[in-house]
């Protein structure tokens, strides 16, 4: 899967396991950015699991002038209400400083099509109501924006 963004190519593809190492300080990135601690130990145990083939879901990677600068995962799940797999896009994330770049598109439209090759009913997914310049990228899109709050329970 390859996206053209400005004068720059983007590749978006799977992640493979020989670089599966590569993307755990993007992750760790990702987690700061939502001001959660990474434990590299946990997530190269936990990620793991979204390696091609996985029936949990899918780890994707873009990749900029040969560069690892971003990764989506995509958790497979179901919808009661459309009675349908889905796939949930709980993670995106573009490194600082090459962002708006089209790199994010590029992994939003990959993690589309590997969705739809799955057989999935929908993409979905979430993002803090105050990361706007996310927000502005995803209003791009022919999305809707859902009206669902999300409650947690610390276990």
């Amino acid at each position: 899967m390859t996206g053209m963004s400005g004068s720059s190519r983007v590749t978006v593809r799977p992640i493979a396991e020989s670089e599966f190492e590569g993307v755990l300080p993007l992750i760790a990135g990702y987690q700061r950015f939502y001001q959660a601690d990474p434990d590299e130990a946990r997530n190269r145990d936990f990620f793991r699991r979204f390696l091609e083939p996985s029936d949990d879901g899918l780890l994707l990677g873009a990749w900029r002038e040969g560069e690892l600068v971003g990764f989506a995962t995509l958790y497979w799940t179901f919808s009661s209400t459309r009675a349908a797999e889905v796939a949930v896009m709980n993670d995106l994330f573009v490194a600082d400083g090459v962002r708006g770049r089209g790199i994010g598109l590029a992994l939003i439209e990959a993690s589309a099509a590997a969705a739809r090759a799955r057989g999935c009913a929908h993409l979905e997914w979430l993002t803090h109501v105050d990361n706007r310049r996310a927000q502005r990228l995803y209003e791009q899109l022919p999305t809707e924006r859902s009206a669902w709050f999300g409650y947690e329970i610390e276990l």
